[in-house]
């Protein structure tokens, strides 16, 4: 008896550490269809508070008429060549998902002179859910 009572906060912490990984998944319902926006349809209001924030990593969010913009940037960076590439966005029962990755200059690629604030705005339906990013 003495030997499963040394058991039990081990067994608790286990199902513990378990029930939080669990908590933590977002079950995908659905893929959800968006557009990448370059600079020139973005809306004003929006690209202001891009070019503000550019300099340092963020993700925001942006609701008008109906339509959600998405924004991930990934702040100041030594060269150009970079681009995003949308790893997913899926919508689960209580968020949308997204996940994008920073790609850099291909290999034996020039990069190109300068700093660059690459940025990604992905436009949607305003489903209204939280957005998490991955």
């Amino acid at each position: 008896m003495k030997k499963w009572m040394r058991l039990i906060p081990l067994l608790a912490c286990m199902i513990l550490l378990s029930a939080c990984s669990i908590g933590g998944e977002y079950a995908k319902i659905r893929d959800i269809p968006f557009t990448v926006l370059g600079e020139g349809v973005i809306p004003e209001e929006l690209k202001t508070v891009l070019e503000e924030k550019k300099a340092e990593p963020f993700q925001l969010t942006f609701s008008d008429k109906g339509i959600l913009y998405i924004c991930e940037g990934y702040g100041t960076q030594k060269t150009g060549g970079y681009s995003i590439a949308v790893d997913k966005m899926y919508l689960s029962d209580n968020a949308i998902v997204v996940q994008t990755t920073l790609l850099g200059p291909e290999p034996g690629e020039k990069p190109k002179a300068g700093q660059s604030w690459p940025y990604i705005v992905l436009k949607t339906e305003d489903l209204e859910k939280s957005v998490v990013f991955e």
